[in-house]
C-alpha cells in the first residue's frame, strides 16, 4: 500500500529549513527578541535567551549571513592577512600554528577566518581592494615589517586590525599582541652563559621586524650584564628561513671560528645553522651549543632536539581575536605582551 502523501506537502518535495519566524514560535516570543539574540543577546531576558537557544538547537536552524549582513552592515567574517609571500607561509609552522589558533578561537564565536597573504605590490593593491569593498569585518594582521604599506591602506579604509607583533614605526596607532621578545632571548642567553659558554654568537633575525630588533637587543643587554660587551663579529643576520640560517652560521664559523655557542631568531634558521655545524664537523652541543626561538614542530625534529624560547601561540591567538572583535564593536583595545618560557633540550 501506497503511504499518502502529507497534507500540504507535494509528493518529493524536500523539507525546507527553519527560518527565524519558526524559531520564534517554537520559543514562545517574538522575532524581534530571536533577531537580538542572534546579534548578541543584547536587552533578552535570561528566560528568553534559553527558551530561543533552546529552539535552534530543536529546529537546528542556521543563520542566514547574507540577511543578517545587509541588517547589521557587517560581514560576519575576519581576515588573517600575512604580508609574506605565498612560499613562506608553508615553509614557517609559527604561521600555521597561528592560523589554526585564530581559526579556533573565532569558531567560538561562529565566525569564519579567510586566509590572504600579499607579499608584493600586486598582492596588496588586490587585497586592499577586497578589504576595502567591505568583504570582512576585521583584519589579523600577521609578520609586518617596518614601513608595511598595508598598515596605512587599512587605517584609511577604516578596517579594524590588530597586529601579532609590535608595529614598528607605529608607536601607539595600531593594536597589537605579542611574545617578550627581549625576555625571551635573555632567558635563552642567560642558560647558555650559565652553562660555561664564553663565546655567544647570534643569528639575528631581519631589523625591520618586531621579532628581529628585539631578540637582538635581548642578545645585547644580557652580555652587558655578564659583562661581556657584543662583538659585532659574533653577530649574522638571517631572514627566518632555514637556508638563512645555515648560511648566517657558516658566515660566524668564517669570522669566529672558536665560537662555542649561538643564539637562533627562530628555530627554523637553527635548523638550518644545525645542518651548517655538521657539515663543519662541529659537534652539538659538545663543540657549539645552540638555542632557538619559538618552540615550534620544527624544535622536535632537529638533531639534536632543540633547546629554544616557547612562545605562548594559543594566547597570542585568543588576544588578538579577542581585541579585534572589540575593535569592531567600536572600542578600544589595548596593547597584550605575554611572557615566554626557556624549553631545554639537548642542543644546550
Amino acid at each position: 500500500m501506497t503511504e499518502p502523501t502529507p497534507r500540504g506537502r507535494a509528493a518529493g518535495r524536500p523539507k525546507r529549513p527553519p527560518t527565524i519566524h519558526d524559531v520564534a514560535a517554537v520559543a514562545g516570543v517574538s522575532r524581534g527578541t530571536v533577531s537580538r539574540v542572534l546579534q548578541g543577546g543584547h536587552n533578552v531576558s535570561p528566560a528568553s535567551q534559553q527558551a530561543v537557544e533552546a529552539a535552534i538547537a530543536k529546529l537546528g536552524y542556521v543563520v542566514n549571513r547574507a540577511a543578517r549582513s545587509l541588517v547589521t552592515q557587517r560581514s560576519g567574517s575576519v581576515a588573517f592577512l600575512l604580508t609574506e609571500p605565498q612560499e613562506r607561509f608553508f615553509e614557517d609552522p609559527n604561521f600555521t600554528t597561528l592560523l589554526r589558533g585564530c581559526t579556533a578561537a573565532l569558531a567560538e564565536h561562529d565566525i569564519p577566518l579567510l586566509l590572504m597573504t600579499a607579499g608584493d605590490d600586486a598582492e596588496r593593491r588586490r587585497v586592499t581592494r577586497y578589504l576595502a569593498a567591505g568583504h570582512v569585518d576585521g583584519v589579523l594582521l600577521v609578520s609586518s615589517h617596518r614601513g608595511n604599506p598595508m598598515i596605512e591602506h587599512l587605517r584609511e579604509a577604516d578596517i579594524p586590525m590588530v597586529c601579532c607583533g609590535r608595529p614598528l614605526g607605529q608607536r601607539g596607532r595600531v593594536p597589537y599582541v605579542a611574545a617578550d621578545d627581549r625576555e625571551g632571548a635573555k632567558d635563552l642567553v642567560r642558560h647558555l652563559l650559565e652553562s660555561g659558554r664564553t663565546r655567544i654568537a647570534t643569528i639575528a633575525g631581519p631589523q625591520d621586524t618586531p621579532g628581529g630588533v628585539e631578540r637582538l637587543s635581548g642578545y645585547r643587554e644580557i652580555l652587558a650584564e655578564y659583562g661581556l660587551p657584543a662583538n659585532e663579529r659574533l653577530i649574522a643576520y638571517g631572514d627566518y628561513s632555514r637556508v638563512g640560517g645555515e648560511t648566517a652560521m657558516r658566515e660566524l664559523l668564517d669570522s669566529e671560528p672558536e665560537l662555542d655557542a649561538v643564539f637562533v631568531a627562530s628555530d627554523l634558521m637553527a635548523d638550518g645553522a644545525l645542518s651548517a655545524l655538521e657539515h663543519a664537523g662541529r659537534s652539538v652541543p659538545e663543540d657549539v651549543a645552540v638555542g632557538g626561538f619559538d618552540d615550534s614542530p620544527v624544535a622536535l625534529t632537529t638533531r639534536p632536539p632543540l633547546t629554544t624560547i616557547r612562545q605562548p601561540w594559543d594566547r597570542i591567538s585568543a588576544e588578538m581575536v579577542r581585541l579585534l572583535l572589540d575593535r569592531i564593536a567600536g572600542e578600544e583595545a589595548p596593547t597584550v605582551i605575554l611572557p615566554t618560557e626557556l624549553v631545554v633540550r639537548r642542543s644546550a
